[in-house]
C-alpha cells in the first residue's frame, strides 16, 4: 500500500516555518473548592461566583429591615420604631436568617481555619458575627444589657463582606485549565494502518508498535518513528525551535506535533503518561502546585488582628472584672470583640484588586492570578523567549542580493512570481515583501513543487527556480559568499536560480518587533535584568539579542530545561517573570515567580500564566510592573487605614482611657468604622488614574514625549 497523498504545498528543503495554529480546544470551568482558608479558593468556577452574587444581593434585601427595625440605629438616627409588638421581632427573626445563610460561608471557612491551625480572615469574621449574633439576642431576650443590640451591625457586617468576597472572586475567576490545553494538543482521532487497512480511532486506543498515517497539516497522536515519508515537521509547540524540522525514516517524532507539508507514516513508540507532551504536562502540574502555597497579605493581617483582638478581649473581661462590675465587662469585652472585624479589611484588598484587574484588561492586560500580579513589583529579571514574543514568529524578507545583470526588484519579483502558488510560509513571505515594494509579478506556468529542495516555474520563458542547500546541490552549483555571513546572523537562505544559473539570493528571518526594543531599554532603566530563552541555535539568538541589547542568553533550550533555567535564575537570587507563547514556554511560565503569556500564544502558555498580555506588545511588560507597584501601594494604604482603625479603637472601646473619664461608646465607633470603609473605597478607586496602554508605561519609564501607542 502506498503512503497516501494530499495536494501538497511547496516544499523547500531547510527552509522554515515559525508557527503553527494549535487549534481551539474547549475549555471545562474548574471546580471551585469549598471555601475554606482566608479569602477562599480563587480557581472557583463562574457559576459559584453567580451563586455568591445572588446570596449578597439577598443579603443586603434583609439588611434593609433588619437595620431599620435595629432599637440602637433608631436611636442612633433619632427616628421612632412602631409601638407594635411584631416590631421588636423584624431584626432578631432576619437577623437570625442572615446569620445563618449569609454568614455561612464565614462560619465554614472559620471551622477550616481552625482546623489548619492558621487563623485568618474567615475565623476574624465568624468571631466578629456570632458575638453579635448571640450578644443580640440577649439584648433582645432582656438577658444582657439593650446597648449589645447589635443585629444592624451583624446584618452590615455580613453584607459588606460577601460583597467584599463576591468582588475578589469574581475578578480572579479562571475560565480554562492549563492541563486541559495541553490535552487539546492531541489530535480527536488518528488514523491507524492494520492489515493494509485504514481505521479512525481515538489516540487513547493507540498502543506501541501501531502504524499510523499523519496527513498534511495534521498533528501526530502519539511519540514515534517515520517510517516512510520525508516532511516539515513544526515542533515550535514542544521544543521552542522556530523551523520546522526535515524528518524523514528513522527520525523520532513528538506527540502534539504538525506535519507541514507531505504525509508520513510513523511507527508509535510511547504513547500515554510515557509521552515527551505528558512530561510537559507534569512540569506544568508539578510547579502550579508548588506555587499554590503563597498566603495572602490580607488574610495575614487578619490572622494578626484575631489574636490583637483575642488578647485585647481577655485583657478587658480580667480588668472590668476586677476594677469594674460584671456587667461592664461582659459589655466592653462583647463591644471589642465586634468591633475588631472590619468592614474596611475585607473590602481592601478586593476593591483595590477589581479596579487594577479592570484597568489592566483596558489595558490590554488580563490577570489571572492575584499573587503574580502582586509579585510583579519584585522582580528583577525578566526571561523572555525569543519566538513570537520578541520576534514575531514569522519569516519576512530581509535581504536580497542580486548577481550583476539584475536588480533587487527583479530577482525579488521573479521569486515572488514563482511562488505565488505556494502555500509554505517562506513562500508567503516572498510574495508578501515583493507586494510591499509595489512589484508587478510576472505570470508563471508550470509550477513544480519537490520535497527538500525548492519550486519551479516557467515565467518569460525562462525555467526559474527558488530552494535551499539542495537546490544547489543538484544543479552543482556553489552559494554566493555574502550568504555565509547570513547564515551566521540565523538569516534563512534562498538562492533564486534561472535556466540552471544563480541570479541571486534571498535572506530571510524572523523579525525582532520593533516595540522589543524599547521593552528591553525601559526594563534596564528599571535596574531589571533582562534574559533571553529560545529552542532556537546559538547563532539566531545571539544576532536577536544583540541587535535588542540583551547580554544573557539561554539558546538551544528545550522545554524541560526552560522551567530548569528558571531554577537556576531563581537560584542565583533573581526573582523572574517568564514571557512566553508557546507549550514549551508552559513549565517555566508555571515556574517562574510571575509567569507572564503573550496573547496572541497558545492556549497552554496563557493559562499557564499568571498574566497575560492581549496584544503582542512587549511593552506591556512594563504595564504590568507599573500595575503591581500600584496596585501594591494602594492595597498597602487600605491595610494600614483599615487595621490601623483597629489598633486604635479596639484599646478605647475596651477601656483603656476609662480611669480619665473617656470610653468610646459603641454607636462612634461603628461609625468610625464605616468612614473607614469609605476612605478605603475612595483610595482604590484612585487607581482609575492609570494609562496602562502598551507603550504609555515605557515612555513614561524612558521620560519619551509624544511616545505612540501600540
Amino acid at each position: 500500500m502506498t503512503l497516501p497523498t494530499d495536494p501538497q504545498p511547496a516544499d523547500h528543503g531547510d527552509m522554515t516555518r515559525t508557527d503553527a495554529s494549535s487549534g481551539t480546544p474547549e475549555h471545562d470551568g474548574m471546580d471551585h473548592r469549598a471555601m475554606d482558608h482566608g479569602a477562599m479558593n480563587h480557581s472557583g468556577h463562574g457559576d459559584h461566583v453567580g451563586q455568591f452574587r445572588r446570596l449578597f444581593w439577598l443579603m443586603l434585601v434583609l439588611m434593609v429591615p433588619v437595620v431599620g427595625f435595629s432599637t440602637m440605629f433608631a436611636d442612633l438616627l433619632n427616628y421612632d420604631l412602631p409601638d407594635a409588638a411584631w416590631a421588636a421581632w423584624v431584626s432578631p427573626v432576619l437577623g437570625t436568617v442572615m446569620y445563618l445563610w449569609g454568614g455561612r460561608p464565614f462560619l465554614t471557612g472559620a471551622i477550616s481555619e481552625l482546623r489548619q491551625r492558621s487563623p485568618g480572615m474567615m475565623l476574624l469574621i465568624a468571631l466578629a458575627i456570632t458575638v453579635a449574633f448571640l450578644s443580640s439576642w440577649g439584648a433582645s431576650l432582656g438577658i444582657l444589657a439593650m446597648e449589645l443590640d447589635f443585629w444592624w451591625e451583624l446584618a452590615l457586617l455580613i453584607v459588606i463582606m460577601l460583597l467584599g468576597h463576591w468582588i475578589e472572586m469574581r475578578s480572579l475567576a479562571q475560565s480554562s485549565s492549563a492541563l486541559d490545553s495541553l490535552a487539546a494538543l492531541l489530535p480527536d482521532e488518528a488514523e491507524r494502518v492494520d492489515a493494509g487497512e485504514v481505521t479512525i480511532v481515538a489516540p487513547a486506543e493507540l498502543r506501541v508498535g501501531d502504524l499510523v498515517i499523519v496527513r498534511p497539516g495534521g498533528r501526530v497522536p502519539a511519540d514515534g518513528q517515520v517510517t516512510e515519508g520525508t516532511a516539515d515537521v513544526d515542533e515550535s509547540m514542544i521544543t521552542g525551535e522556530s523551523r520546522p524540522v526535515s524528518r524523514g525514516p528513522g527520525s523520532a517524532v513528538v506527540a502534539g506535533t504538525v506535519a507541514t507539508d507531505t504525509a508520513l507514516r510513523v511507527r508509535v513508540t510511547a504513547i500515554g503518561d510515557d509521552t515527551a507532551l505528558a512530561g510537559i504536562r507534569r512540569l506544568v502540574a508539578d510547579a502550579q502546585a508548588s506555587s499554590s502555597r503563597a498566603q495572602r497579605l490580607a488574610d495575614r493581617a487578619a490572622g494578626w488582628l484575631f489574636w490583637f483582638a483575642l488578647g485585647v478581649g481577655v485583657v478587658t473581661a480580667i480588668a472590668w472584672t476586677l476594677l469594674g462590675s460584671p456587667e461592664d465587662a461582659v459589655v466592653r469585652t462583647i463591644t471589642v470583640l465586634v468591633i475588631a472585624c472590619p468592614h474596611a479589611l475585607g473590602l481592601a484588598i478586593p476593591l483595590v484588586v477589581s479596579i487594577a484587574t479592570e484597568r489592566a484588561a483596558r489595558g490590554g492586560v488580563l490577570v489571572t492570578d492575584r499573587l503574580a500580579l502582586e509579585s510583579m513589583r519584585t522582580i528583577d529579571t525578566v526571561l523572555f523567549d525569543k519566538t513570537g514574543t520578541l520576534t514575531r514568529g514569522e519569516p519576512v524578507v530581509s535581504r536580497v542580493q542580486p548577481l550583476p545583470g539584475f536588480d533587487e526588484a527583479t530577482v525579488l519579483a521573479l521569486a515572488a512570481a514563482v511562488e505565488g502558488d505556494s502555500e509554505h510560509p517562506l513562500a508567503r513571505a516572498i510574495v508578501t515583501a515583493a507586494r510591499a515594494r509595489g512589484l508587478d509579478l510576472p505570470a508563471a506556468t508550470g509550477f513544480r513543487a519537490s520535497t527538500a529542495v525548492g519550486v519551479t516555474a516557467t515565467v518569460h520563458g525562462h525555467e526559474v527556480a527558488v530552494g535551499g542547500p539542495s537546490l544547489l546541490r543538484q544543479h552543482g552549483l556553489e552559494p554566493l559568499e555574502v550568504t555565509a555571513s547570513w547564515a551566521l546572523e540565523g538569516a534563512i537562505v534562498l538562492h533564486v536560480l534561472q535556466d540552471g544559473t544563480v541570479i541571486g539570493a534571498l535572506g530571510l528571518a524572523d523579525e525582532v518587533r520593533p516595540e522589543s526594543r524599547d521593552a528591553v531599554k525601559a526594563l534596564r532603566a528599571l535596574g531589571i535584568g533582562v534574559v533571553m530563552i529560545t529552542g532556537d541555535a546559538e547563532a539566531v539568538a545571539q544576532s536577536v539579542a544583540a541587535e535588542l541589547g540583551i547580554d544573557r542568553v539561554f539558546a538551544g533550550v528545550h522545554p524541560d530545561n526552560k522551567a530548569a533555567t528558571v531554577v537556576q535564575l531563581q537560584h542565583e537570587g533573581h526573582r523572574v517573570a517568564m514571557v512566553g507563547d508557546g507549550v514549551n514556554d508552559a513549565p517555566a511560565l508555571a515556574q517562574a515567580d510571575v509567569g507572564i503569556a503573550i496573547g496572541a500564544g497558545t492556549d497552554v502558555a496563557i493559562a499557564s500564566a499568571g498574566v497575560i498580555l492581549a496584544s503582542d506588545d512587549p511593552r506591556s511588560v512594563l504595564s504590568v510592573i507599573e500595575l503591581s507597584r500600584a496596585s501594591y501601594r494602594k492595597m498597602t494604604q487600605n491595610l494600614w487605614w483599615a487595621a490601623g482603625y483597629n489598633l486604635l479603637s479596639v484599646p478605647l472601646a475596651a477601656g483603656v482611657l476609662a480611669p480619665i473619664g473617656f470610653v468610646l461608646p459603641m454607636e462612634v465607633g461603628a461609625l468610625l468604622m464605616s468612614a473607614s470603609t469609605v476612605v478605603v473605597a475612595v483610595n482604590a478607586q484612585l487607581l482609575r488614574r492609570l494609562d496602562l496602554r502598551p507603550g504609555t508605561s515605557t515612555a513614561r519609564v524612558l521620560g519619551a514625549r509624544g511616545a505612540t501607542h501600540g
